[in-house]
């Protein structure tokens, strides 16, 4: 005779015997003694109460949980993605492992995540927004997946927040710096760990007009797609509302450009004093090299509003030593946080360099998934959403941080650095020096401010 049929025969309803078995205190180890295989019956009953949603509950039936990658592997923004792709890859054996660091973050991890092995599957995005969304949908309709992460271009993440919302799965952006993806195109089941174009501006704009004073020109550099448009406006609007600086021209360029003469044409017969590059990844390097080539730099000043990885080593400390930058992380950061120096131990061990702060930023949102999954006691995604809504601080690898439950933003700190020139290096990665670090909720806008509106959990 079968459990459903003995059950049956006693006159009990699987739902009424799990509600029982709780009313008692008899707990779900009582319930499932004795059964071929432990649990299935609780997760079924479980099932029963609440509809399934997204993937849920399939994607968590069974022994392994997978967790779907889309970052850009090739183009512009590839080395980027590479970086993030690693930081994933750690935080999920450190989750199956129920590592020490991954414990630090998320106290309620043994080995895997409620008694199950996660998985990372990844696909090349391309850092297009089109190509991302088929990958998570090919995730979803294969792999059953219960977490969709990546990005890169931010265009990319806000395609993914409306995917997620509609699919019902859960998302954390890999990295994305438009004001957008917490903001105008927030979504409920959408999260974000990293800094952005309001933190980004609000921390680097007073260290800029201290240092060099008020009333002077700038010129920017802004890739045409959502993270350039709002990080330039972050950043200029700061600049010119509290230092009276003057932008004197702003010059747009399509992602994947490779030639920027003509840009950099314009900005030379600008009159400007600083160049502000807003470009990221290949797109940086490329503009700030030819930039030196045309003789810009260092007749002028450049300026990274929002630092890209890789980039001190792909332009060199020569152009970059004393260049202010804003970033999320930098791995020297190991002497003021205990779990940054276990991170990049770790990291280190495994792929033999020091992180860049994809690798950081997709470590802390895997990481802290993690936890909310364990502190929630289940992987049903409106009860994961509401415990990253709780707001609680937990310690990260960059201190104490908390999510805010208005618009699903991480407050976390912002890092400000300068490079370094080769002289003051003091090995092959040592590009950055930590200058300030800028704590984050006063740099925060309203959450409402970027016309965030969350949208329903069913």
């Amino acid at each position: 005779m079968t459990i459903e049929k003995k059950l049956s025969t006693n006159g009990l309803s699987r739902r009424r015997l799990l509600r029982q078995a709780v009313a008692t205190g008899a707990g779900i180890g009582a319930l499932s003694a004795g059964m071929p295989a432990p649990f299935s019956f609780v997760s079924r009953a479980f099932a029963e109460d609440r509809p399934p949603i997204g993937t849920w509950p399939a994607g968590s039936e069974g022994s392994t949980v997978t967790i779907g990658a889309a970052v850009p592997l090739t183009g512009t923004y590839a080395q980027s993605g590479a970086d993030e792709l690693k930081g994933m890859q750690l935080a999920v054996d450190h989750i199956n492992e129920g590592n020490e660091l991954i414990k630090k973050i998320a106290p309620k991890v043994t080995k895997g995540l409620l008694g199950k092995t996660v998985k990372l599957v990844s696909a090349d995005s391309g850092a297009k927004p089109n190509n991302a969304v088929q990958e998570q949908q090919t995730f979803i309709n294969e792999n059953k997946i219960i977490l969709m992460t990546g990005s890169t271009s931010s265009a990319v993440a806000v395609a993914t927040n409306h995917f997620a919302q509609r699919e019902k799965v859960l998302y954390v952006a890999a990295i994305s710096g438009s004001n957008d993806t917490t903001g105008k195109d927030c979504v409920r089941y959408g999260f974000r760990q990293d800094f952005y174009g309001q933190t980004a501006a609000a921390a680097i704009g007073p260290v800029l007009v201290k240092q060099f004073g008020k009333n002077r020109k700038a010129a920017f550099m802004t890739p045409d797609y959502t993270y350039g448009h709002t990080v330039t406006k972050s950043t200029s609007d700061y600049l010119t509302q509290h230092g009276g600086w003057t932008v004197v021209t702003d010059q747009v360029s399509p992602l994947g450009t490779q030639d920027f003469s003509q840009y950099l044409t314009n900005i030379a017969n600008s009159g400007a004093e600083f160049i502000c590059n807003v470009n990221w990844g290949r797109d940086a390097v490329l503009s700030t090299q030819q930039a030196h080539q045309f003789g810009l730099i260092p007749k002028m000043t450049l300026v990274i509003p929002y630092q890209t990885p890789f980039l001190a080593k792909e332009v060199g400390p020569e152009i970059m030593g004393g260049v202010l930058a804003a970033t999320d992380f930098w791995w020297t950061l190991e002497d003021r946080y205990p779990l940054a120096k276990m991170f990049v131990e770790d990291f280190y061990k495994k792929y033999n360099y020091r992180p860049e702060w994809g690798a950081e930023n997709s470590y802390n949102s895997i990481s802290a998934w993690a936890r909310m999954v364990s502190e929630a006691g289940t992987f049903y995604p409106p009860d994961v959403i509401k415990q990253y809504e709780k707001g609680e601080t937990y310690e990260s690898l960059v201190g104490p941080v908390h999510y805010r439950p208005e618009d699903h933003q991480c407050v976390r700190p912002v890092i400000i650095v300068r490079g370094k020139h080769p002289k003051e290096m003091k090995n092959s990665e040592d590009y950055w020096e930590v200058i300030e670090v800028v704590p984050g909720a006063p740099l925060m806008q309203a959450p409402d401010a970027f016309g965030c509106h969350l949208g329903d959990y069913t």
